[in-house]
């Protein structure tokens, strides 16, 4: 996803703002090798760590205060490029399950990117909690459209499938320094994240959110690009900005809860 900055960092952006930020030590190591993550182990993965997850202490229930998804939730942004190109993300969690190859049942959320109504990209993205609270992301199913026939399926992966690794979405405890793996297939998904601050503010069309979460994305896959999120408690993600790379806002215009 993006590049670090090890640097205090001060956002101003019209529709959000993001107080300085000083990192502190990562809080998150990889787990020993051959450890065994899921019930109650505290470390996050990293790298191109293999992990051995429990089915046993995962969960479709996700209920993690910074991105609770109960079936029916749904989600609209809106992501407006530097020359002004608006495309719409509308974000479904679904009344359905995906036993990954890791043998783990996860929550299938529906993320589809259109472009004046014609689909660009869609997305079965896969999801479990496990019993500390963390927010697994276990694989996603993707596809790029043009002119509305599939034209690339890269960056689709499944944890368990061509050494492909599970990795965080959301920690259970996000604090300041925290560094973890999001995903892991060699040569296509390699994103990490490292957790900025738990005290910003966003303001974008669905309201004005305080206590903030703050997080920094990058990849290794494209060096130069940097992507901060941001996750208001109960609500999930509310904002991303991509800085460099190509820059880039998205803001949440309309959200339905049932949870």
């Amino acid at each position: 996803m993006r590049t670090p900055t090890d640097r205090p960092l001060a956002l101003t952006l019209g529709l959000a703002t993001a107080g300085a930020v000083t990192l502190g030590a990562c809080g998150g190591g990889p787990a020993p090798a051959g450890q065994e993550a899921g019930a109650s182990s505290t470390a996050l993965p990293s790298g191109t760590e293999a992990v051995r997850l429990d089915p046993k202490s995962f969960t479709t229930d996700i209920t993690n205060p910074w991105w609770p998804m109960a079936v029916g939730d749904h989600w609209t942004y809106t992501e407006t490029d530097a020359d002004g190109g608006e495309q719409r993300v509308d974000v479904t969690v679904l009344d359905k399950t995906e036993r990954v190859a890791d043998g783990i049942e996860a929550r299938v959320v529906h993320d589809q990117v259109t472009d004046h109504g014609a689909v660009v990209e869609d997305t079965q993205d896969w999801y479990a909690q496990d019993a500390d609270g963390n927010i697994w992301y276990l694989g996603e199913r993707t596809a790029e459209y043009e002119n509305g026939q599939v034209t690339s399926t890269e960056g689709s992966w499944e944890a368990g499938v061509h050494g492909a690794q599970p990795g965080i979405a959301i920690p259970a405890d996000p604090r300041p320094g925290l560094a973890y793996r999001q995903e892991y297939l060699k040569g296509q998904a390699e994103d990490a994240a490292r957790v900025l601050s738990t005290d910003e503010q966003a303001e974008v069309p669905t309201g004005h959110y305080t206590g903030v979460l703050m997080t920094r994305e990058t990849t290794p896959l494209e060096p130069d690009t940097t992507e901060y999120k941001f996750y208001a408690r109960g609500i999930g993600e509310v904002m991303a900005v991509q800085t460099s790379g190509g820059t880039s806002t998205e803001r949440l215009v309309q959200t339905t809860r049932t949870g």
